[in-house]
């Protein structure tokens, strides 16, 4: 019998012919069709190949009983419920890589029309006038361009910046200064690059950390001659912020190519300002780039179905199925533990030790492990998508040493994954393990033993082990409408540094964050999100 493979959004043609090629896979091409018609039919296949119109919603994948993998053309997974997909062991894969070109070129086209005044004298000059003053501009030769985020796409522009003869710096907390060598490029922190940069290209997720990273505060500290690009998500950049900043002479001009909702309003301030450039989110929009996306998607599926690999899967590993079913809980740990240290970390991030200790661990191929607790170390502050795939090859990129060892014994535990993560201002220990052999558990966060739940919401205190501070916090967040759903305590001695771990039940607002952080006895709060 045949397999089967459904493409339900537009593909360019080259997509198509690769899986045609194999006389294993039949492909059926229906564009459009009704969520309820795709809901009737999606039980024939065994793939789904889609872009960003359809919706592979948890009804859909529900109804498709023979479906294996979901192939998204593209970078993005809104479109794709992951949870449900990988609660039904479907493989869905994307193409990361497909449009790295693309959007590099479209913000650096974006950074010399802001220069030059480009869209701006066209219009002036379609409309009869001839006004050649008022669009004078800049020489982006010898000026600074500060990057914020140096993945993929953040390297590619900086290659160009360089052969403008730019200098730049770039501020990416998994950059390591001898990869930022290698590159040309000048690690900074984040107030340097603020501070220096003649024109500022962001290029990472849409985070708690990263939203309105560029805003009203930030950009007091910024050159009043500053251009500032968003190629990457919206809200990044506040937008309302940076036309009051523009209108008030804060900073020299702005372009965007995402935005805070999309499609923009015409009604938007951003359309209302001559020195704000603005683009309905082309970065992706290149023939090329529409090509190699259905290429590479198309490639990747043909592969996993016809059991030849699995390459750019978001939700598992290249491991075999029996062995899965005994280490899902391991790689779950493992990531979790990734996400803390992640969140926990200050500093760029040089070197990573992960010691597996216990028989069941040590008898076992490792790497999907290892793989899973760099994905979730990497995952949380880059802009592209981090897998099991490409988790190693990223953090080479970032120059992220990874070392790992295997020990029958070690501590008080049966087993236990140990990871050490170094970085340019010091060093930080988790140490987890399983509860009833499904349950993960954090048992030691560098000095201090603990038995927390990394789950939802978390908050990590560091304090002086003294009376009434956990009241305290409890009064703050019981104010604030915030249950405390679990917590847990560590300290060296009595009297002396301690560690306070508590699961809550939803976010932790910043202006709680900022009265636990100046609380009496508290020396540094984080709120963890996994």
């Amino acid at each position: 019998m045949a397999i089967r493979v459904l493409v339900s959004d537009p593909l360019e043609k080259q997509g198509v012919e690769i899986l045609e090629a194999e006389k294993e896979i039949k492909v059926d091409v229906k564009i459009k069709l009704p969520p309820e018609e795709l809901k009737k039919i999606i039980k024939d296949y065994d793939a789904i190949v889609v872009r960003s119109e359809t919706k592979v919603t948890k009804d859909i994948i529900q109804s498709a009983p023979k479906l294996k993998v979901i192939g998204r053309a593209g970078i993005g997974l809104d479109n794709v419920d992951v949870k449900v997909a990988s609660q039904s062991g479907v493989i869905v894969m994307n193409s990361p890589t497909g449009n790295t070109i693309s959007t590099a070129e479209h913000a650096f086209s974006l950074l010399l029309s802001l220069s030059r005044n480009i869209p701006q004298a066209d219009a002036s000059l379609k409309n009869g006038k001839w006004d050649r003053k008022k669009f004078t501009g800049v020489e982006v030769y010898g000026k600074t361009l500060g990057i914020i985020g140096l993945g993929r796409i953040g390297t590619e522009v900086a290659k160009r910046a360089l052969s403008f003869k730019m200098k730049v710096m770039a501020y990416d907390p998994f950059l390591s200064k001898e990869r930022a060598e290698e590159l040309g490029v000048e690690s900074v922190d984040l107030q340097a690059l603020f501070k220096n940069a003649d024109y500022i290209t962001v290029h990472t997720p849409l985070t708690d950390e990263t939203r309105n990273l560029i805003n009203k505060d930030t950009i007091k500290f910024l050159k009043k001659s500053v251009r500032i690009i968003n190629c990457a998500r919206g809200g990044i950049v506040n937008e309302n912020d940076i036309c009051d900043a523009i209108q008030a002479g804060l900073v020299a001009g702005a372009a965007f190519d995402v935005y805070e909702k999309e499609p923009l309003s015409p009604d938007s301030k951003l359309t209302k300002s001559d020195r704000i450039i603005t683009t309905p989110h082309l970065g992706a929009s290149t023939e090329e780039a529409q090509i190699n996306v259905a290429i590479d998607i198309a490639n990747s599926v043909r592969d996993a179905l016809l059991d030849r690999g699995i390459r750019n899967a978001v939700n598992v590993p290249s491991v075999d199925a029996e062995v899965l079913k005994v280490m899902k809980p391991y790689l779950d740990l493992a990531e979790k533990i990734g996400l803390i240290h992640a969140q926990l970390a200050a500093g760029a991030i040089k070197k990573v030790k992960i010691t597996y200790v216990g028989e069941q661990l040590t008898c076992q191929d490792l790497t999907a492990v290892t793989l899973s607790m760099i994905k979730g170390l990497l995952s949380h502050a880059l802009e592209e998508k981090v897998n099991f795939v490409n988790a190693m090859v990223i953090a080479k990129e970032r120059g992220i040493t990874i070392v790992e060892r295997k020990t029958e014994k070690m501590e008080d535990f049966v087993t236990l994954i140990y990871v050490s993560v170094e970085t340019d201002k010091g060093e930080n220990i988790i140490m987890g393990t399983l509860f009833t052999k499904t349950e993960p558990r954090i048992v030691k966060i560098n000095d201090f033993y603990v038995e927390a739940i990394p789950k939802g919401n978390m908050l990590v205190i560091h304090n002086d082990d003294a009376p009434g501070i956990i009241g305290h916090i409890g009064t703050l967040l019981g104010d604030a409408g915030i249950n405390i759903a679990g917590m847990t305590f560590g300290r060296v001695k009595r009297g002396g540094e301690a560690i306070t771990v508590l699961n809550v039940d939803q976010n932790i607002p910043k202006e709680i964050m900022e009265k636990i952080g100046k609380a009496k006895h508290i020396k540094d709060a984080k709120q963890i999100k996994l």
